[in-house]
């Protein structure tokens, strides 16, 4: 389409192939169909888009005005061949506000990690996504272990209360992705996992199909020994995985499934949930809980809980409701949302965060801690993956426009200089250059005209100019030229 547009620019005709046609049928398709379902996808998706944007606008705006810039040959070959005023000035206007623009689009930049290296936040603390997800079958005291080792804060974990009241971790409704209850319990398969009881589920193996699918293509990594220990899990207790965070002093951040309705524990599962996690002895300080339903209960009967919300709401009845963090979405949030959870005391933590350059932004933008499924990746980015002080960023904005305009202005002299001259040639000069080496009776007839026609240029007298026209040149320009007419023409 791009070129297609660049023929039409420059008057060309344009032959489209019929593949071409599909093509284009299909992109406008496509684009209608993206039209009317941006409004339901637009909130999540810009806040996206503005979180990368905010990674590599600066490197982006560099891009930019290199591509721009070698741009300009075109757009100087352009102009210069023009023969219309008004079409030359329509190009090189167009081309002057783009690059403006261009040139000024860094007083609209705003990136977290343009900003003094003083300035810089602590480094946000790491919470395991279900464990160590990459390196163990998630929800396992395997994936658990593994996050230990890698030194991370905290982990995070899905609950669920067995169909005979043991709580148990599952992130699934059902058991069929993670463990191998098709072939053990077939006609419980599609059942909600909280409707089975205990002693079936300790039976089942939730570690093969984490070999056999090889969800975050990890598994070629594993040691034997660690190949052989993934593939005999089970479902792990909750018990075992909140006495594991206690002898390493490790933070939880519990989230809850709902129970169905004709669960024998739907009225009793946060009484079960609270007596298990004081039996096990973790220092209350080390649990973050996530569920609104029976806060004040909870506050009642572990005081020391940090209490946590996953709704993004107001700042101050945050405050109100004694929460202190937040567990939210990163595309929920903006760097304006940050600043004010951040001024008014509330931590918040961010998921699910598995790439470096996304970590450093929200670094730079003073984010608590993030949940991440590669905690063992994100625990060796040290630094931000690039921090820019203000003085440093404008001085490559400025030194890089400079540049651009100079290499610009040098193109455009250039390009007038070589193709400029053009313009001045009629028909029989470009006829003749192109046929310099034919030495025929058109040649020497094209040789002619071009004689009277530099004369008639050259006349400031109509008079003359008529003169020359009926002694010469209307034999030439009106008649047919034979040898008869012309003897001394040698044939």
């Amino acid at each position: 389409m791009i070129l297609a547009l660049c023929h039409i620019a420059v008057r060309q005709q344009l032959n489209l192939h019929w593949l071409h046609k599909v093509g284009l049928a299909v992109t406008l398709v496509a684009t209608i169909v993206a039209v009317t379902s941006i409004e339901q996808l637009w909130k999540e998706e810009w806040n996206i888009i503005f979180i990368s944007f905010q990674a590599t606008a600066p490197f982006l705006h560099i891009g930019a005005l290199a591509a721009v810039t070698l741009l300009s040959w075109l757009i100087a070959g352009q102009f210069a061949r023009s023969e219309k005023a008004f079409f030359q000035v329509c190009i090189f206007i167009a081309y002057l506000v783009i690059l403006v623009a261009l040139y000024l689009v860094p007083l609209t930049i705003s990136s977290p990690c343009i900003m003094e290296k003083k300035d810089l936040a602590a480094r946000p603390a790491i919470f395991g996504h279900r464990g160590a997800p990459m390196l163990a079958p998630e929800n396992t005291l395997m994936s658990f272990q593994k996050l230990i080792e890698q030194k991370a804060y905290g982990l995070q974990a899905d609950v669920v209360i067995s169909y005979d009241g043991v709580p148990f971790l599952m992130h699934d409704s059902t058991l069929q992705r993670t463990t191998n209850i098709e072939d053990m319990f077939p006609e419980l398969a599609f059942e909600h996992s909280s409707m089975i009881n205990w002693t079936d589920l300790e039976r089942l193996n939730t570690g093969q199909w984490f070999l056999n699918t090889d969800p975050f293509w990890t598994v070629s990594s594993l040691s034997p020994s660690d190949y052989f220990e993934a593939g005999n899990q089970s479902i792990c207790k909750l018990a075992d995985m909140l006495q594991l965070a206690k002898e390493n002093n490790t933070v939880v951040l519990l989230n809850f499934q709902a129970l169905p309705k004709d669960h024998p524990h739907r009225s009793t599962y946060m009484n079960i949930t609270l007596q298990t996690i004081l039996a096990s002895g973790i220092p209350q300080q080390l649990v973050m809980w996530l569920p609104d339903s029976e806060r004040q209960l909870v506050r009642q009967v572990a005081p020391g809980f940090q209490q946590t919300s996953g709704d993004k709401t107001n700042a101050r009845l945050l405050r109100d409701r004694d929460i202190r963090g937040l567990n939210l979405r990163y595309t929920k949030v903006t760097s304006e949302d940050i600043r004010e959870y951040n001024a008014w005391n509330l931590s918040i933590n961010l998921y699910t965060v598995n790439e470096a350059w996304l970590y450093s932004i929200l670094w730079c933008a003073r984010v608590q801690s993030v949940t991440s499924d590669a905690s063992h990746l994100l625990s060796k980015v040290s630094y931000p993956i690039w921090l820019l002080p203000p003085d440093e960023y404008y001085l490559i904005w400025i030194t890089s426009d400079l540049v651009s305009f100079t290499v610009i202005i040098g193109i455009f002299i250039l390009q007038k200089w070589r193709l400029g001259s053009i313009r001045t040639y009629n028909p029989e000069q470009i006829m003749l250059s192109a046929a310099v080496r034919r030495a025929s009776r058109d040649v020497k007839i094209m040789k002619e005209k071009l004689i009277f026609s530099e004369i008639n240029s050259s006349m400031d007298n109509s008079e003359d100019l008529s003169l020359c026209s009926e002694s010469r040149y209307d034999g030439y320009s009106n008649e047919v030229i034979t040898p008869m007419d012309h003897p001394d023409v040698r044939t």
